[in-house]
């Protein structure tokens, strides 16, 4: 088999991969939130997980920065530190939540609240594949996909990352 081949049966394992994660994650993170560990105080973590999301936002924007000044190296870094960063948040925000109760939001901006936080729960699921298949381009060395693939995928991170931030700001006076 050629190297060629090789590397086609290997994308074709991770596109698979990347449609199976997109999947698998949001149902896991449902199917998690039924499961309650008691006796576990994981209070500490909302403060922690949103500086997660604050400092992916800050390092997107580096990102950012550094491929537009054509510094591939440092924007391949701060885009795998990212991707790095998205995937501890998740642990930490799963765990969280399997060892607490739900917070419920009390204040004077109810509707903007929940409106951010709707928005930011469903595009949450949505960039799961849209960051996984812009990273596969540019892995694969298709940058003309891959830069096409960023002008959705990053505004829509880079909002996630931000929201998380405002939502925690937002709820966390109300915390138990």
């Amino acid at each position: 088999m050629s190297t060629t081949l090789k590397n086609e049966a290997q994308i074709a394992k991770f596109r698979k991969l990347i449609i199976v994660v997109s999947i698998v994650i949001p149902i896991a993170v449902a199917a998690l939130f039924g499961i309650r560990v008691d006796g576990v105080d994981l209070s500490f973590l909302p403060p922690f997980y949103a500086g997660i999301n604050g400092l992916t936002a800050v390092l997107l924007i580096g990102a950012l920065v550094a491929i537009k000044s054509k510094n591939m190296n440092l924007h391949q870094r701060l885009i795998q530190t990212c991707l790095v960063l998205s995937l501890l948040f998740l642990l930490c925000y799963v765990a969280y939540h399997m060892t607490s109760d739900s917070t419920r939001y009390e204040g004077e901006f109810t509707i903007l609240y929940y409106s951010i936080l709707i928005s930011h729960i469903f595009l949450s699921v949505a960039v799961i594949p849209l960051v996984l298949f812009t990273y596969l381009f540019a892995w694969e060395g298709k940058f003309d996909k891959h830069k096409k693939w960023t002008r959705f995928a990053f505004p829509i991170w880079f909002y996630v990352a931000v929201t998380g931030v405002i939502v925690y700001l937002m709820i966390s006076p109300f915390y138990k």
